[in-house]
Formats: C-alpha cells, sequence, structure tokens
C-alpha cells in the first residue's frame, strides 16, 4: 500500500480486495445469455465459488441484469445493434432478444441473488451507464471492485473501462469472464492490458485475496 497525501493507494490485489473498499459485480448471468457462449456451464461455477467467497467475507454484492425494451419504444442505438446482430435490414425485422419479466431475462438458479444482495436492470452495455452502481458504491465508501460474468467482449470490457474513467480499480477475474471465441477474447484482454490499471487474474487468486480478510 502506498500512502499519500493522506490516502492509501492500493496497488496489491490483496490490498484491493478488501470488504472495507471492493464491491463484487456479477455481471449478467442470465438463462438467455450463458447459453450463447460454449463455456457458460464452466463460468457459471466459477462465479458460484466466487459468490461464496464473497458472501463469506462481507463483501457487497451487485448483479446486473440485461433487458431489451420493446421495439415500438426503442431508441436508434437499440434498434441498430439488433439490426447488425441479427443481419436484418429493417428494424421491423428484428425482435427483442428478451424483454424485462420474461424467463431468459432472470439470472440462473445456481447464482440467485440473496437477501441483501442487490440486482441492477439495465439495457446498457456498461454496468454505470444509467444506473445506480456507481452511486452505491460511493456511498458506501468502496472504490475497487471484482468482476466477473458474460460477456468480456460486450459488456465487461466496457464496465471496466467505464470504471477506471470514474477513478475506480477493477478486478477482472480472468477465468470467471466468458466469451464469444477465443479472438475476442484476447483482443479484449489484450486492450485492457494495454491500459496498465486493470488488475486482471485468475478466480483462484482473486479468492484467495479475498479469504485472506
Amino acid at each position: 500500500m502506498t500512502e499519500a497525501y493522506g490516502l492509501s493507494i492500493p496497488d496489491q490485489l490483496s490490498e484491493v480486495c478488501t470488504p472495507a473498499r471492493c464491491a463484487v459485480v456479477i455481471y449478467d448471468m442470465q438463462r438467455g445469455i450463458i447459453p450463447q457462449i460454449a463455456a457458460g456451464p464452466a463460468i457459471v461455477l466459477l462465479c458460484r465459488k466466487l459468490l461464496e467467497a464473497a458472501r463469506a467475507g462481507g463483501y457487497r454484492v451487485f448483479f446486473t441484469r440485461h433487458f431489451f425494451l420493446p421495439n415500438a419504444v426503442a431508441g436508434v442505438g437499440q434498434l441498430r445493434r439488433a439490426m447488425v446482430w441479427q443481419r436484418k435490414k429493417k428494424p421491423e425485422e428484428t425482435k427483442p432478444f428478451f424483454l424485462q419479466g420474461s424467463p431468459l431475462w432472470e439470472i440462473v438458479p445456481e447464482l440467485a441473488p440473496r437477501e441483501g444482495e442487490v440486482i441492477i436492470d439495465k439495457i446498457t452495455m456498461s454496468a454505470f451507464e444509467g444506473t445506480f452502481l456507481n452511486l452505491a458504491m460511493r456511498d458506501a465508501h468502496l472504490d475497487c471492485f471484482v468482476i466477473a460474468g458474460i460477456a468480456l467482449e460486450v459488456g465487461i470490457g466496457p464496465t471496466v473501462r467505464h470504471g477506471l474513467d470514474l477513478n475506480l480499480c477493477p478486478v477482472l477475474v480472468t477465468d470467471a469472464c466468458g466469451s464469444k471465441t477465443p479472438d475476442a477474447r484476447e483482443q479484449t484482454m489484450a486492450t485492457l492490458r494495454e491500459t496498465g490499471e486493470v488488475l486482471a487474474s485468475p478466480s483462484a487468486d482473486v479468492m484467495s485475496a479475498m479469504r485472506a480478510h
């Protein structure tokens, strides 16, 4: 830990992963998302172990949950994304992947949130955009977060970069973040490594650091 100007600046995983300054974010582990990647079941298992460590250590836990607005009220961004992802030429030909309240929107039972844990619904890729996550963390004096879930290249990467812009310290659990393809994973990891600010470690190391407090 570096001490300067009355501040304690963490530079080691063990200094970041403390319940006094670090939240745990489980990103979009939903029924409609997990089957989209081959490693989905393995990511569920690792997220469950991470949750067990977080609960045992008294960490604040946040889940994110994505949904799509009905086309009739969706904006340009969602409709354009739907056209690209679904390979359609007209917005009217697209369908929302899953709507709020639908079965595919739910978090999988293996990772069901418990009392005292928070679900953040969003229509954005970054978990900080248009949500209360930043405010909730700041109000609890948290300046770091551990993140795991699906998918690294779609939403976790943007969340990590956004977190850096908010002057938070992100911890990426490398083996507990799923990707559609190995190439997509490596491209995203290379971009995040380039910043030099992201702590990227496997789940065993992260959970060991969490349990040390």
